[in-house]
């Protein structure tokens, strides 16, 4: 498996787990960023959207699919600027901005493995 693929199937491993909490306890992960307790549905919904997500993930780095691997890149640069804006804009939690970080960091990631491969 290359750097690359391995950078896709950890973050798609991340999105796993954050799907499956937020499908099953999304209060306990809630309260542990220090946000309100919910109990909506659409917690739990978003929590299938994730799940689903990380199939994607995980079997685009089984498949090497290196173009899906590009295209993470530039989403998950989005959903940090995203997630940053939110609370800069005070429409969100400052927590919101954590969740980003994590999608900024596993582009990076992605983004330095794929350059490294691209110059090999």
């Amino acid at each position: 498996m290359s750097s690359a693929a391995r950078s896709v199937q950890v973050f798609g491993i991340y999105l796993f787990g954050l799907g499956s909490v937020l499908m099953v306890v999304p209060n306990l992960l809630l309260g542990a960023f220090g946000l309100p307790a919910t109990g909506e549905v659409w917690i739990r919904v978003v929590g299938v959207l994730v799940l689903c997500l990380a199939v994607y993930y995980t079997q685009a780095a089984r498949s090497e699919m290196r173009e899906f691997f590009g295209w993470t890149v530039f989403v998950r640069c989005f959903v940090f600027v995203c997630l940053a804006a939110l609370p800069l804009l005070r429409l969100g939690p400052p927590q919101l901005a954590l969740f980003g970080s994590v999608d900024l960091a596993g582009a990076v990631w992605t983004l330095v493995a794929l350059r490294r491969t691209a110059g090999a």
